[in-house]
């Protein structure tokens, strides 16, 4: 099979199970937060920056990744950029809003995302690590999509790709999406995220503290992944038992 070829069937593998390998990375990452918990690495004295400061930064990196998310499904035309994961989906090409700045944006809002959480490890090494996986497994996802749609709009695509970068975005390029902002389709789709994010903190957080003598609890983040679920919930029945959210999109 030609390298071309068996990049886009690599890519294909992976972009229908990209929901479910990230979490070999996500126990590896707590296995290496605890054991750095286990013999007080996480938070050495020396530190200038406090560990709640720090924490909040990282889980304000986290936010900016679906904030990107957030601004990319809002705007998106019906039919593309979904969670689809048995086949590629685009009934039209999205080259407005953050599309006309970078390719592949939710690619990118997932690097922060999960940035935030990498972050927590403060280990650079690992930071490093991280960025260089998550670029070699997204790399065949993005090579596969983009194989999709240039045999699906041809030279529109070849044009739009060629003046468009695909990961680091170009604000200068900015082009205005005509498409309004459809909440109602983000609420759907990114609850999970939006969740997700607030009891992976908590998580991190909380098994980190019960390895020390003395824990330091941050019961604010406690509240705000509680209020998450609760929000998770109420979307959930509004989504399943209601026509609250839907929008045809």
């Amino acid at each position: 099979m030609a390298l071309q070829e068996e990049f886009e069937s690599q890519g294909n593998w992976l972009f229908k199970r990209r929901g479910h390998l990230p979490l070999i990375w996500l126990v590896a990452g707590l296995a290496f937060y605890l054991w750095k918990a286990c013999h007080g690495e996480n938070h050495p004295d020396s530190y200038v920056i406090s560990k709640t400061y720090y924490e909040t930064g990282c889980l304000c990196i986290s936010l900016i990744g679906l904030a990107i998310r957030i601004f990319t499904i809002g705007h998106v035309a019906k039919n593309t950029s979904g969670r689809n994961t048995a086949e590629q989906v685009a009934d039209s090409l999205n080259t407005t809003g953050i599309y006309s700045v970078v390719r592949h944006p939710l690619y990118l809002g997932n690097y922060f995302m999960w940035a935030g959480i990498a972050l927590l490890m403060h280990n650079l090494w690992f930071v490093l690590v991280y960025s260089l996986a998550y670029w070699i497994y997204y790399e065949r996802i993005m090579f596969a999509e983009e194989q999709f749609l240039r045999k699906k709009f041809g030279d529109v695509y070849l044009r739009w790709a060629d003046k468009t970068p695909a990961f680091l975005p170009n604000l200068c390029k900015f082009c205005r999406s005509g498409q309004p902002f459809a909440w109602k389709k983000v609420l759907r789709q990114e609850k999970n995220g939006f969740c997700a994010l607030f009891l992976l903190f908590a998580l991190f957080h909380a098994s980190g503290e019960l390895l020390k003598t003395k824990p330091d609890y941050n019961w604010i983040l406690f509240i705000a992944a509680a209020g998450s679920i609760v929000i998770y919930f109420i979307l959930k029945y509004l989504k399943r038992c209601t026509a609250v959210l839907n929008d045809g999109k």
